[in-house]
C-alpha cells in the first residue's frame, strides 16, 4: 500500500477512537466539563498531562529546530524539561489544594478582585490563543503532505476534529481522549527513532544510538560536525547564540511552563492533593520518553538529509524530496544553472530551502522506512497537535463561561446554562484559534515559544507571590500582570511583527530574543507587583489565612503564625 493509503487508515483508526471516547464519557455537568469530576487516577492523569504537554512543538517542530540549530536548540529541551519540574515541585500541589477549576479562578479568589480575574482571563486568551496557533500550524502541516491538501485546508479539517470532541466531551472526554493520543504520539515518535538508530549505528535505543558510531567507524556527531564544516554551516556541537540569550530563552520557557493554564487544570482532575503529586511524578516520567529521544532524531534526520540532497543533481533526488516539495515546504531554486543542489551555509549562494517543521514528519521518508511507519508518524504528529490543541480549547472556554460569565456577568445563571455558554465559547475559540493557524506568526516553535513568554510574563510571577507571599495584595497582582503581559507583547509586536517601527536582530535590548523576553517582562512583574503591595493596604485577614493553608499540608494540624 502507498503512504497515503496507510495515512487514511491509521489516522481513520485513531480518529475513530478519540471521537469514540468523547462520545463516550461526554460531560453531563460543569464539573465533568472543567475538570472531569475531579475523578481522574493518577498514572491516566500523567498520560494525560504528557499528552497535553507534547504538542505539536514537542512532536514535530523541536527536533526540527535542533536538527537545524544543533547546541543551540537545547535551551528548548532544557527549558520545556527543566519548567516541568517547576511546575510539579512549586504549583501544582497548592493549586490543587486551593481547590479551584481555573488559573483565572484562583487569581480572582486569592486577590478577592474582579478586577484581578478580568485580567487573568484577558491574559489566559492571549496565552491561549498565541498557543493554539502553533498547534493548528501543525495539523495543517501534517494533513497538507499526507492527504495532499493545502495547509489551510489542512487547518480546517482538523478545527472540526478538535470542535467534535473538545465542546462534547469537555474535560472529562479531552482527559480520557488524550491517554490514548498520549499512546499513539509516543509509539510514532519511538518506532522511527528505533528503526533508524540500528539503520545508522546498530543500536536500538536512540538515545546511545546518536553518540555511537556508524558503520564506518565514525561518530555520528563529529560526522555531522564535518558535514557542517565542509558546508559552511556553524558547527552542529558549537553554539552561535549569546550566553545571556541562551539563558533567558530556558528561563522564559521554564517560567512560562510553570504558568501555563492548560497544563495547570490538570492537576484540579485528580481526587487530592497527594494524587496531584503523583500524576506530576508519572508525567515526568512520559515526558523524558520523548525528550530524550529528540536530539537523537534531530541528528539523524540532519545527517541523513544532507547526504540525500547535498550536491546530488536534481533529476536523481529520492523520492522523498519531491514529495514534500509539492508542498511548499522544501524549495529548490537552480541559482548557477549546474542542475545540482547546492546546500551551504552561505545564504546568497545556498540554493536550498527548507521548513524545519518538516524534519520529524520527512525523518521515515528520507530513511527509506516502510510506509506504514511513514504513516505512523502523521497519526502521532495529529495526536499530539489536537491533544494540546483540546486542552487550549477547555481553558479558552472556561475562562469565558466560568470565570467571565459565571463569576461576574451573572452569577445566578443555571448550570445547564453555563455549559451551553462553555461549549459556545469552544465553538468560537475554534474559529479564531484556525484563523491564527492559517496565519500564524513563525514556525510551530517559535510560535508555542512566544505563548511561554507570554505565560512567563503574565501568571507565573502572580501564581508564585499568591501562594507563598502573604503580604501580596490585589493592586500589586493586577499592575504586575498588566505590566508583564503589555510589555511582552510590544515586544513581541516590535521584533515579530515589525509594529512600533519594527527592529533587526541589532535592535535587540540587551541582545534578547522575543523567545527569551519572556524572562524580562516576568522580572517587570515581579518588581511592579512588590512595590506596589507595599504602598498599598494589606489583603483582608481571611485571604492571609487561606495562603497559610494551602501551604500546609493536608492532616498536619491548623496554621501556626509563629
Amino acid at each position: 500500500m502507498d503512504i497515503q493509503m496507510w495515512t487514511w487508515i491509521l489516522v481513520g483508526l485513531t480518529f475513530t477512537l478519540y471521537i469514540g471516547i468523547a462520545i463516550f464519557s461526554r460531560a453531563s455537568s460543569t464539573g465533568e466539563f472543567y475538570v472531569a469530576g475531579k475523578g481522574v487516577h493518577p498514572i491516566a492523569n500523567g498520560l494525560a498531562t504528557a499528552a497535553d504537554w507534547m504538542s505539536a512543538a514537542s512532536f514535530i517542530s523541536m527536533a526540527g529546530l535542533i536538527s537545524f540549530s544543533g547546541y543551540d536548540g537545547s535551551v528548548y529541551l532544557m527549558g520545556w524539561t527543566g519548567g516541568y519540574v517547576l511546575l510539579a515541585l512549586l504549583l501544582a500541589p497548592y493549586l490543587r489544594k486551593f481547590g479551584k477549576f481555573t488559573v483565572p479562578d484562583f487569581i480572582g479568589d486569592r486577590y478577592y478582585s474582579n478586577v484581578a480575574r478580568v485580567v487573568a482571563v484577558l491574559c489566559a486568551l492571549i496565552v491561549s490563543f498565541t498557543y493554539v496557533a502553533g498547534q493548528m500550524r501543525g495539523v495543517g502541516l501534517v494533513f497538507s503532505r499526507f492527504l495532499e491538501v493545502d495547509i489551510n485546508t489542512g487547518v480546517i479539517i482538523g478545527m472540526f476534529i478538535v470542535l467534535f470532541y473538545a465542546v462534547l466531551g469537555g474535560m472529562k472526554g479531552i482527559t480520557y481522549t488524550q491517554v490514548a493520543q498520549y499512546c499513539v504520539l509516543i509509539f510514532a515518535f519511538m518506532v522511527p527513532a528505533i528503526f533508524i538508530s540500528i539503520q545508522m549505528t546498530g543500536n536500538p535505543i536512540p538515545q546511545l544510538g546518536f553518540g555511537s558510531s556508524g558503520g564506518d567507524g565514525v561518530y555520528l556527531l563529529d560526522k555531522l560536525d564535518g558535514l557542517h564544516r565542509e558546508l559552511g554551516f556553524h558547527e552542529y556541537t558549537s553554539g552561535s547564540k549569546s550566553t545571556i540569550d541562551v539563558f533567558f530563552i530556558t528561563a522564559a520557557l521554564m517560567v512560562g511552563t510553570a504558568g501555563l493554564p492548560h497544563v495547570i487544570v490538570r492537576f484540579f482532575t485528580v481526587k487530592k492533593v497527594s494524587d496531584a503529586r503523583k500524576s506530576a511524578g508519572w508525567a515526568l516520567l512520559f515526558i523524558a520518553i520523548l525528550y530524550t529521544t529528540a536530539p537523537a532524531i534531530a541528528v539523524f534526520a540532519r545527517t541523513n538529509m544532507i547526504e540525500t540532497v547535498s550536491n546530488k543533481k536534481y533529476d536523481e533526488v529520492p523520492e522523498w524530496f519531491s514529495n514534500w516539495e509539492t508542498t511548499g515546504l522544501i524549495e529548490f531554486n537552480d541559482k548557477n544553472n549546474d542542475g545540482k543542489i547546492q546546500y551551504v551555509g552561505d545564504a546568497s549562494v545556498n540554493e536550498l530551502t527548507v521548513d524545519r517543521d518538516i524534519m520529524v514528519l520527512a525523518n521515515p521518508e528520507i530513511a527509506n522506512l516502510p510506509n506504514w511507519v511513514i504513516a505512523l508518524v502523521a497519526a502521532g504528529a495529529l495526536a499530539a497537535a489536537l491533544s494540546t490543541a483540546a486542552g487550549l480549547l477547555l481553558v479558552i472556554s472556561s475562562s469565558i463561561s466560568h470565570d467571565l460569565i459565571k463569576k461576574i456577568i451573572n452569577p445566578k445563571i443555571s448550570e445547564k446554562g453555563e455549559l451551553m455558554a462553555a461549549r459556545f465559547s469552544a465553538v468560537v475559540a475554534v474559529i479564531i484559534a484556525g484563523w491564527f493557524g492559517i496565519n500564524p506568526p513563525d514556525f510551530v516553535a517559535a510560535t508555542v515559544a512566544l505563548a511561554f513568554g507570554l505565560a512567563a510574563a503574565s501568571f507565573f510571577p502572580a501564581i508564585i507571590l499568591g501562594i507563598f507571599h502573604k503580604r501580596m495584595n490585589k493592586e500589586g497582582a493586577i499592575a504586575g500582570m498588566l505590566v508583564g503581559i503589555l510589555l511582552m507583547l510590544f515586544y513581541m509586536m516590535k521584533f515579530k511583527f515589525d509594529w512600533f517601527g519594527g527592529g533587526t536582530k541589532e535592535d535587540w535590548w540587551f541582545g534578547i530574543s522575543p523567545e527569551g523576553f519572556g524572562t524580562v517582562a516576568m522580572l517587570a512583574n515581579f518588581i511592579v507587583s512588590i512595590v506596589i503591595s507595599v504602598f498599598t493596604p494589606k489583603p483582608p485577614k481571611e485571604v492571609q489565612d487561606i495562603v497559610e493553608n494551602i501551604r500546609i499540608p493536608s492532616g498536619a494540624g491548623e496554621a501556626s503564625n509563629h
